[in-house]
């Protein structure tokens, strides 16, 4: 069993992976209704831990009214089974949809032509 505070601010884990921290333009929510305020309808969850953080944030997120999107391969577990359970069992529950990071990107490619990204 893992023990102690889990992605503490300044801690390992706690901060933003590179490839995936906010980059200039980007809008960050930290609360559920800053989001609504600045127009977020769509949350697509990927991180740390599945069966955990991953799936607490995929329950309570529809519940706000926002479109749930999770992402295989691009979340992690401590064991394949908690994986499996976030994914498969827990996760059509809850998301509008489950995808790879592949058809992710193709979706939104698809859903916002290069000309209007930030």
């Amino acid at each position: 069993m893992v023990r102690g505070p889990h992605f503490a601010r300044g801690e390992w884990g706690g901060e933003w992976h590179p490839d995936f921290a906010p980059k200039a333009g980007y809008i960050v929510a930290k609360e559920h209704w800053s989001g609504w305020q600045k127009g977020i309808t769509h949350v697509i969850v990927v991180g740390l831990l599945a069966n955990t953080r991953i799936e607490t944030t995929a329950h309570y997120a529809p519940e706000l009214g926002y479109h749930l999107t999770l992402v295989r391969d691009a979340t992690a577990a401590l064991w394949h089974d908690m994986m499996h359970a976030a994914h498969e069992l827990s996760g059509p529950t809850c998301a509008h949809a489950i995808m790879g990071p592949a058809e992710l990107i193709a979706a939104l490619s698809a859903s916002h032509p290069k000309e209007t990204r930030p």
